[in-house]
């Protein structure tokens, strides 16, 4: 396995630039996801480290050495894409090995890296059987122990799970991070999903337009996103943005009175020096930061229109009272709120976040 470097990324089409100088540190052994909107340049930029995109300008190395000119089968990094690209006619051994006999190794070696992929992804029973017989699960893990019987220095994901229906993705999520322990491999998997990132990621890198809007663990990203754009795109269902202004400051506590909401002003603690009073902003609140507003504190109320009920929890959709504010509320288990009547909730000011309206964290 190995580290990969990315020094001053950059790559066009045309005139379109589509990376703009990303610099990034991959370590050894770890997994690290690339998540943002589609059209941020997350496949792109996978598919610069593996040798498919030629950069416009850049390094990328690979275990110390500058692989920048490299092709992508010299490079020691192995795909799995979102299409399976089995081939059809051959068994699950055949398109396991398949790589390998390309490549010229011995007959014993192949069949060895097969069994052992093979065992690792829990295919050994499959081995006799042709594509056209395996669930849509069983073909992306084919796909997987194909890169793996390769012994690459890292494994290269784009979106392997978009093909998949729910349960599928839930079972593949846990398959691949059993793999990760298992193989110890240096992966960068690629994907929309901010679920898939949460629960896989050693590192989250967050790409929004070509440019890296902030790295780091999940919990990081969660409890501390550094704009509206991370906080508003890591969480699921996304962060609530109230807007409000800002009616006094006390050290590092900001008062806030929230226009679109009957509710007694919100002290939200600012993480800078930003700030004044007068000013407009956004105050950010998750979902599951609304509390019960009999236990005290600034109380929002809000008029429900959808309620989802999900058994262990239930997510209430809301409006504020000018009618237009929308707001979503999760309540633990069955929520007892009726469509159309009112809901008040207490809010927890220490999980509150301050954003200016150009989008930066205060």
């Amino acid at each position: 396995m190995a580290e990969l470097q990315l020094r001053g990324i950059n790559k066009s089409f045309g005139s379109v630039k589509v990376l703009h100088d990303i610099n990034l540190d991959i370590g050894d052994g770890e997994f690290v996801v690339f998540v943002g909107p589609s059209g941020c340049g997350k496949s792109t930029l996978l598919r610069s480290i593996s040798g498919l995109e030629e950069l416009s300008s850049g390094q990328v190395l690979i275990g110390g050495e500058d692989v920048t000119d490299f092709d992508p089968s010299e490079r020691g990094v192995a795909m799995v894409f979102q299409s399976y690209a089995l081939y059809p006619h051959m068994t699950v051994a055949q398109n396991l090995g398949f790589g390998l006999r390309m490549g010229g190794a011995a007959k014993d070696e192949v069949a060895e890296r097969v069994e052992g992929a093979a065992r690792i992804l829990e295919l050994t029973e499959l081995l006799d059987r042709k594509p056209r017989q395996l669930s849509g699960g069983q073909r992306q893990r084919v796909a997987i122990g194909r890169a793996i019987v390769r012994q690459p220095k890292a494994f290269l994901f784009d979106e392997p799970l978009s093909n998949l229906d729910a349960e599928l993705r839930v079972q593949m999520r846990i398959e691949i991070a059993k793999l990760h322990h298992q193989l110890g491999a240096t992966m960068v998997y690629v994907t929309h999903d901010q679920v898939e990132a949460m629960t896989l990621a050693d590192r989250i890198v967050v790409l929004r337009a070509g440019r890296i809007e902030q790295q780091g663990s999940p919990v990081e990203l969660y409890d501390n996103p550094d704009n509206i754009f991370v906080a508003g795109f890591i969480g699921s269902p996304r962060m609530n943005f109230l807007e409000g202004t800002i009616i006094a400051i006390e050290g590092q506590m900001l008062t806030v009175s929230l226009s679109a909401f009957d509710a007694p002003a919100l002290q939200v603690k600012r993480r800078g020096s930003g700030g004044a009073v007068g000013e407009k902003i956004n105050v950010g609140i998750r979902p599951e930061h609304f509390a019960d507003a009999a236990l005290g504190g600034p109380v929002l109320t809000a008029s429900a229109q959808v309620i989802e009920q999900l058994g262990g929890v239930s997510y209430v959709y809301g409006v504020g009272t000018d009618g237009e504010t929308k707001v979503t509320i999760q309540q633990k288990g069955h929520s007892r709120v009726a469509v159309g009547a009112p809901i008040a909730v207490g809010i927890e000011p220490d999980a509150a976040l301050a954003f200016g309206l150009d989008g930066s964290r205060m």
